[in-house]
């Protein structure tokens, strides 16, 4: 079934430039591999700088008239994208499950409807924006920032994509688009959708490619005035290096290493239970994942067993089949990774208590990785330190409230961080303590009307929400407004 869905898209080596598809400048094939049996599903071309050039004449060329238009046609322009979106929802779940690995039902639930989520909340935040605001005889204006380089990640394709878009597109920007090349067959789609949408020529276009060539042309590109990165921080480092001598704005989500503080007060079977969940969820690619689990030193046989018992009961299997269960991590390159940190914390000293290296029993092949928890980590190990992003969780002891939020806070990151408590004031105030953009209290959900973006080197700038449309304004006071109008 999924086979028949894609097929149309086999050939993906066009680019969507000025409203058409188009040759790439040079040609440069790159196979996308489904990481649930190592086969090739699409061929598509990596760009180039001249590619990047061109894309970006075109969005440059639309910005002149794109930006002045009004609140009422570019919320006209979004519910068309909506209704189309709506209309292939199916095939973007089946797409993404295809190139990332993302069970069937994840990516129905929740992998497919987080761009919709954010095209819908983006609707409601441009419906009561002010654009416009007097300070006495000084008007503060709201203006689209430019042409705009948008690069995002493989995990959660279209909530990465969308979440980039529709605020760009609600400014008044005209934007450039690299999608992960390990997970491009979604973006393709999605430019599909822009395209059968009427979005105006020049205001979207996606250039595929990888980051050192088609990263760094549209993150270095004189005319591209914002770039909004979600990916490593290393490649974050690298994007905001080769930003930086053309002086534009940088906005980057970078990686994680969430704490879950579970406190003694909580129903603790059941915290650390939704913690395992938690972590191993889309295959422990989530760059929130609460992947350092922090439980009172009293308790960690307590919650060894529990975590145990909650790893084990967690299937594995193909990502086209119906039901509750992981699929692969999305590449070899990610697979090799994982199974070098497990066995790292194996020789470090961490205890094994679920999982470890290799495939799961019954695979011979795909990315599959077995759901790993270690207890007695200590927040010094490898384990502890570095993005494993996979489904691979460290449990580490703390003697009292205070040293739990110091072991939360002490990490290069600071992207997410969770609390769980039977007193929801305690738990108010530790989450205030937690050094971290967005935290979650007992289990709760996130907010598309919210906010998401980190601290420290898990980034800077906001997504998501109003706060995600700020970041393609740029904010110009004209005084004497006021006086110049008598």
């Amino acid at each position: 079934m999924l086979q028949i869905a894609i097929e149309p898209m086999k050939n993906c080596r066009e680019f969507y430039i000025n409203g058409e598809w188009v040759s790439p400048s040079k040609t440069n094939d790159f196979p996308v591999i489904n990481p649930a049996n190592e086969e090739t599903i699409a061929v598509i071309s990596l760009g180039g700088v001249a590619d990047v050039d061109r894309a970006v004449a075109a969005a440059k060329a639309a910005f002149e008239s794109y930006s002045e238009t009004t609140v009422s046609e570019r919320l006209a322009l979004l519910a068309r994208v909506i209704d189309v979106y709506k209309s292939r929802m199916d095939e973007m779940a089946e797409t993404i499950s295809m190139e990332m690995g993302a069970p069937i039902s994840l990516s129905r639930a929740a992998q497919a409807p987080a761009g919709l989520a954010h095209l819908l909340e983006i609707v409601k935040v441009l419906e009561r924006f002010k654009f416009e605001e007097r300070k006495g005889a000084t008007l503060m204006r709201k203006e689209p920032i430019g042409v705009c380089g948008l690069i995002t990640p493989w995990n959660w394709p279209m909530n990465q994509v969308v979440c980039k878009v529709a605020p760009a597109l609600a400014a008044g920007c005209t934007m450039v688009l690299k999608p992960s090349e390990l997970a491009p067959l979604s973006a393709y789609l999605f430019a599909q959708i822009l395209h059968e949408a009427d979005l105006p020529p020049g205001v979207f276009n996606l250039v595929n490619g990888d980051g050192p060539t088609v990263g760094a042309a549209i993150a270095s590109h004189p005319d591209v005035a914002m770039v909004s990165f979600t990916g490593s921080t290393r490649a974050g480092v690298a994007v905001a290096s080769a930003a930086a001598p053309s002086v534009k704005r940088v906005t980057q989500e970078l990686g994680g290493k969430s704490a879950n503080i579970i406190l003694d007060d909580a129903d603790f079977d059941n915290a650390v239970k939704e913690g395992v969940q938690s972590c191993f969820r889309n295959s422990g690619q989530s760059c929130n994942a609460p992947t350092r689990m922090l439980v009172p030193r009293s308790r960690m046989a307590e919650a060894v067993n529990a975590a145990k018992d909650a790893a084990n009961a967690t299937k594995v299997g193909d990502p086209s089949a119906k039901g509750n269960h992981l699929g692969p991590v999305v590449s070899k390159a990610q697979f090799e990774k994982i199974q070098r940190l497990v066995k790292q914390g194996i020789d470090e000293g961490a205890e094994l208590v679920a999982g470890g290296p290799g495939r799961p029993d019954d695979f011979a092949k795909g990315y599959f990785v077995k759901p790993t928890v270690f207890a007695n980590v200590r927040n010094d190990m490898t384990i502890a330190r570095e993005e494993i992003f996979g489904p691979v969780l460290c449990i580490i002891a703390y003697e009292n409230e205070d040293d739990a939020i110091r072991i939360a806070n002490d990490t290069a990151y600071g992207l997410s961080g969770f609390v769980t408590s039977g007193n929801m004031e305690r738990a108010r105030n530790v989450a205030k303590r937690i050094r971290a953009g967005n935290v979650h209290i007992n289990a709760a959900r996130v907010d598309f009307a919210g906010c998401f973006g980190g601290y420290k080197q898990s980034g800077n700038g906001r997504e998501w929400g109003e706060a995600g449309l700020e970041e393609f304004l740029e904010l110009k006071a004209i005084f004497g407004f006021e006086a110049a109008a008598k």
